[in-house]
């Protein structure tokens, strides 16, 4: 028997750990490991460096010799040198997460993503906590590489799902935190799809705040990073279109809105029909409609009418997607650009009401409220009591 083989055969019974824990400790299979504690095999650099620090022999195993014929002679060492590269095979190879389970947790996420439009934006968050800390528990666990890669594309997306919540719900250092860490996880997985989400996410926030000009620089910064003629490009475009529209610009506004209808034209359905972060028609008519509303222009009407009409809304106002509120609270501010006054309010009440309408998006209907105010119409005391409604429990965290 080689002295490491003692040594390390000491090592591991001084402190109470077996050869089938201490193998699966560090990843190797327990055939090799045993034949290397037998003197019988020759052990790889990786296997002494994690056995010395195993049993905190403190360099002692790595320091030990190699002697007898595991280690004699050229031949020797070449078999010791193939044995490793199968090795490192098995270990590329060896995993405790498995497709399956990476399958099903993918699929998690894109219902979560659909879920978006019509969950509370609280319950939703609870259920995206959940699963991120469950792809953070699978971090830790042996897995292959391309398993790795596919966990912390899984914890971008997550994470970015979370940062939107946070934004909706007005939770601006949670969401930064949460941009924070997909940024990051997009950059280790090199995916600049996710990168450019983090930008249009932030561009978003930067808007619902009132800064316009870094809505516009962010938006920008998503379409520059962003997969050519994919989703991330077009919602990107969009936001710039939304962000050019507060800032009165109007010519680069209307053109953010050609760019959004030619990138939709070309444009393929790839996933289920209002999920968060793949194009559907629906969203474009949906940009339209804010984007022209905020600008004034009574064309704006019909691409509103459109997005409330695609849902065949019922009375249950508390089951509207978020996407049908937003089109109310644009059809509303056309209709009062218009002096449509009684149809813009009865339209504003419904959305208000609804209780559908996100933290995020109340000021949109404070801007509408205030109108009907500074108008002295009947109206505006009952739009107000309902606006008050709204505000309770809504906050910084």
């Amino acid at each position: 028997m080689t002295d490491f083989a003692t040594r390390a055969r000491d090592a591991l019974a001084d402190q109470g750990i077996s050869m089938r824990q201490a193998a699966r400790t560090l990843n190797y299979d327990v055939a090799y490991l045993s034949r290397v504690l037998k003197g019988k095999q020759r052990p790889s650099e990786n296997l002494r460096r994690g056995l010395d620090r195993l049993t905190g022999a403190g360099g002692a195993l790595l320091a030990a010799s190699i002697t007898g014929p595991a280690a004699a002679g050229d031949a020797g060492a070449e078999s010791g040198d193939d044995l490793e590269a199968v090795e490192l095979a098995r270990r590329v190879r060896a995993s405790d997460v498995g497709a399956e389970t990476l399958d099903r947790l993918e699929g998690a996420f894109d219902e979560l993503a659909v879920r978006y439009q019509t969950a509370p934006p609280p319950e939703l968050l609870s259920d995206v906590r959940r699963h991120l800390s469950y792809v953070t528990k699978l971090l830790d666990d042996r897995k292959t590489l391309s398993e790795h890669r596919r966990l912390i594309v899984l914890g971008g997306w997550l994470s970015l799902l979370a940062a939107t919540l946070h934004v909706d719900l007005r939770q601006s250092r949670a969401a930064a935190a949460r941009l924070t860490t997909a940024a990051s996880l997009a950059q280790h997985a090199e995916h600049p799809e996710i990168h450019a989400w983090t930008y249009e996410t932030e561009a978003w926030r930067a808007l619902t705040t009132g800064d316009y000009p870094r809505a516009v620089e962010l938006s920008q910064a998503a379409q520059y990073v962003a997969p050519r003629g994919g989703s991330a490009e077009l919602q990107a475009t969009a936001q710039e279109g939304r962000a050019r529209a507060r800032l009165g610009q109007r010519r680069e506004a209307y053109d953010a809105i050609e760019r959004v209808q030619r990138l939709a034209t070309t444009m393929v359905l790839r996933a289920r029909a209002e999920h968060h972060y793949q194009y559907d028609p629906a969203k474009a008519t949906s940009y339209t409609a804010t984007t022209l509303a905020w600008m004034g222009d009574p064309a704006a009407e019909q691409p509103a009418r459109e997005v409330i009409a695609q849902f065949h809304l019922g009375g249950d106002a508390t089951s509207w997607p978020r996407r049908a509120v937003s089109a109310h609270i644009d059809l509303a501010l056309t209709l009062l650009s218009c002096d449509r006054l009684d149809e813009a309010c009865d339209v504003a009440r419904r959305a208000i009401a609804s209780g559908r309408l996100l933290p995020a998006n109340h000021w949109r209907a404070l801007e509408i409220v205030r109108a009907v105010e500074g108008r002295g119409l009947p109206e505006a005391a009952e739009l107000r009591e309902a606006y008050e409604e709204l505000r309770p429990g809504v906050g910084e965290k």
